[in-house]
């Protein structure tokens, strides 16, 4: 069996209490997946700072200095999660028969990364993580979570339930997921659409090792806007069959107001006439909300700026030495 050189990309956003154990535990995988002859000797651990300001960088810098398998990106600034995992697959994918992206917070079991590797010998380019409960999840968060992927199907999109970004992409996976050029980025809807030969690994997610999570409940609305936006129009139909449903009910109250007042039984209107304003009104400005959504990302998109900007790269020079 020929050996593959595997690169693990683990985004990075003020994760200085968590960086020492993910090292170790994500260290431990990568060296015994090379002592057993699974992955070869160039395989690279690649930490992509996004624009923290705690002690991450500060960390990442003296683990490349200590460690010939860890290497590191600093971004200028803070430019979200997704273009993080994008910019490690940007350079990973030179020097890398496959990438293996993971969160840094320790939440997704490391110990399913053997199992990718395996699947990936196997012929498969697309190995999905997946976790095989949420029972560490809240109420609240399990039924959004359910709700969000159903509603995703109905929409036509296919995502693989209950994985985020923890996933292995062989070297032409990854170029061809490259190849999509938007800027609203929504990695988990992306993939499925590269094909390839794709299965699941199953795992118990845990708790997260320390630190807070970087997805608030705000954060976590707007990746699911953007998820939804990025990928269907059904929310314009929907303004179109509102709109339709509006009109059909105004037209019902005018004739009925019609015979009301043939037959002599005029009744001040106040109250009704102030709910239908307030209504109509509610309903023209969700709509509006929801055509600039449509229109902000046509924004961003035709602007072709740069995904990110990285101030610092230790990885390209890394890969060199060894090549």
């Amino acid at each position: 069996m020929n050996k593959s050189v595997l690169t693990i990309i683990v985004p990075c956003y003020n994760e200085e209490e968590v960086l020492p154990e993910t090292v170790k535990e994500l260290g431990n995988i990568l060296t015994n997946l090379i002592e057993k002859d699974k992955i070869d000797s160039k395989s690279k651990l690649l930490f992509v700072n996004d624009g923290s300001n705690d002690q991450t960088w500060n960390l990442i810098s003296d683990y490349t200095k200590r460690y010939n398998y860890i290497t590191g990106i600093k971004f200028s600034r803070n430019y979200g999660h997704q273009n993080a995992l994008l910019a490690g697959m940007n350079l990973a994918v030179n020097f890398s028969d496959m990438m293996i992206t993971i969160d840094a917070d320790l939440q997704d079991d490391v110990n399913a990364i053997p199992k990718m590797v395996e699947k990936y010998y196997e012929g498969y380019d697309v190995v999905y993580g997946v976790r095989n409960s949420r029972k560490t999840d809240t109420f609240f968060k399990r039924r959004t979570a359910l709700a969000f992927y159903g509603l995703m199907k109905k929409l036509g999109v296919n995502l693989v339930p209950d994985s985020a970004d923890y996933r292995l992409l062989s070297k032409r996976a990854t170029e061809g997921l490259l190849a999509f050029k938007e800027r609203n980025l929504f990695l988990r809807g992306m993939v499925p659409l590269v094909g390839y030969r794709a299965t699941k690994v199953y795992y118990a997610r845990k708790e997260r090792f320390a630190g807070k999570s970087k997805y608030p409940l705000s954060k976590m609305l707007h990746f699911a806007l953007d998820g939804i936006t990025s990928f269907s129009i059904a929310p314009i139909h929907l303004i179109l069959y509102l709109g339709l449903i509006t009109v059909a009910i105004s037209a019902i109250c005018m004739i009925y107001v019609i015979i009301e007042k043939c037959l002599g039984h005029v009744v001040s209107g106040w109250s009704s006439l102030m709910i239908s304003i307030w209504l109509l009104g509610g309903i023209q400005l969700i709509s509006i909300s929801v055509i600039g959504e449509y229109i902000g990302k046509i924004f961003s998109e035709v602007k072709h700026r740069p995904r990110y900007t990285i101030e610092i790269e230790t990885y390209t020079n890394k890969m060199n030495k060894q090549s």
